[in-house]
């Protein structure tokens, strides 16, 4: 069992945390997206690579650094983190606590 999934695989549950996580009534806060943005990146990409955008770019500037903060962090690490922020969403969603 993995962040609430049972499933035959990790990208198996990993693919369904990024369904349930689409599929919330109300979208995440900006903090959290971003840790979500960087997990997934991270589970997808490997390390952050490329240059860092610019002052101006404010957003992709954000995402990266957030998932330069991840370097290091193995695939299935990530995906594992992913799959329990996802659990902690959907499980604040039904207790209405979002």
């Amino acid at each position: 069992m993995t962040g609430g999934y049972v499933m035959s695989s990790l990208e198996d549950a990993f693919r369904k945390a990024q369904q349930d996580v689409h599929d919330l009534s109300v979208p995440p806060g900006r903090i959290m997206q971003l840790r979500l943005y960087a997990l997934f990146m991270q589970a997808t990409s490997g390390n952050a690579s490329g240059a860092r955008p610019g002052f101006s770019d404010f957003e992709a500037r954000s995402r990266w650094d957030a998932w330069q903060a991840l370097s290091g962090l193995a695939r299935e690490d990530a995906m594992s983190e992913y799959i329990a922020e996802a659990g902690r969403l959907k499980y604040r969603q039904l207790l209405g606590a979002v």
